[in-house]
């Protein structure tokens, strides 16, 4: 299933993926994964259940092979191409003279900002995670790596997992998504099909070019 996030600026979208991710921790209520409360869990638990990618990507000064790597320790060489080709990333690498062992420079330098998102996001899948968070996505990138980047999240969802988006791109996002919640000073002020929040009166007056 593909949930979006739709709100204006400050409205709390991030603040929700930072909770699920516990960088932070409820204060009241409570987030389940699977039924059972995330802050049960282990660090190890969490990460191998959950992928977390947010507009700001880094890489480390490393090979694109072990920036993918970084995702599962002890991971076989086919597991990290596998990854990358669900990324979409994977044509992209091997046209690169040095293939998967090309250096990308501190923090991705040497990509365009659609690679570092595909990199990003073929880390993210080396844990076989069952919900992937992605915060705006989208931002900053042009038309065609959108396209792309919208397909991997197409995938994703064709796999069976659940993936929660953050997104300013609010037309195709909702284009691709099963469901829509739309946050207003933290709190959920509309939830329903896209196909019924885009005929909504304050969704349209947020975002007049739906």
């Amino acid at each position: 299933m593909n949930i979006v996030l739709i709100g204006m600026p400050g409205s709390g979208k991030t603040t929700i993926c930072n909770l699920i991710s516990r960088f932070w921790d409820c204060q009241d209520g409570q987030i389940l994964l699977g039924g059972v409360d995330i802050r049960e869990m282990s660090f190890e638990q969490l990460i191998s259940n959950i992928s977390v990618v947010f507009q700001k990507i880094y890489l480390f000064n490393d090979t694109i092979y072990n920036n993918i790597a970084f995702g599962k320790i002890n991971a076989s060489r086919e597991e990290i191409m596998e990854a990358a080709r669900k990324a979409r990333c994977y044509d992209f690498i091997m046209a690169l003279p040095d293939g998967f062992d090309t250096m990308v420079g501190e923090g991705g330098a040497t990509l365009s900002g659609g690679e570092k998102q595909m990199l990003a996001m073929a880390r993210g899948l080396m844990s076989g995670p069952k919900l992937c968070l992605f915060d705006e996505l989208s931002y900053g990138l042009a038309p065609i790596m959108v396209n792309e980047v919208f397909k991997i999240v197409q995938m994703l969802r064709d796999n069976g997992i659940t993936v929660l988006l953050v997104e300013q791109n609010v037309m195709q996002s909702m284009e691709i998504a099963d469901r829509a919640y739309v946050l207003e000073n933290g709190r959920i002020s509309l939830e329903g099909k896209c196909s019924e929040l885009i005929d909504n009166d304050y969704v349209k007056r947020a975002y007049p070019g739906l």
